[in-house]
């Protein structure tokens, strides 16, 4: 079982979480050729190690966030929000 320590709502299991792929992708802008899509789609390495991923907080904050997790042990190395402006609001309302 995986725990994930949100941010925002402290340690959670993974099944409040929904998987939404790698975090390190950039994506090409809409009108980039098909090619260039698919590269960013489907064409990409399936990393042995600590990636980043992206995982969205379904069943609690409903924030997406990045998550570092080794892909062999599922020891999650850090957590935060996907987008920046998002964290800086949330903290600045503490």
């Amino acid at each position: 079982m995986i725990r994930i320590n949100c941010p925002y709502c402290g340690e959670r299991d993974h099944s409040e979480f929904s998987y939404g792929g790698d975090g390190s992708i950039t994506y090409p802008a809409l009108d980039a050729s098909a090619e260039e899509w698919l590269e960013a789609v489907f064409q990409r390495e399936n990393i042995r190690g600590v990636q980043t991923e992206t995982w969205h907080h379904v069943s609690g904050c409903r924030q997406w966030l990045l998550v570092e997790r080794d892909t062999m042990t599922h020891e999650i190395h850090s957590v935060h929000a996907a987008h920046e402006g998002i964290a800086k609001v949330l903290e600045a309302g503490k």
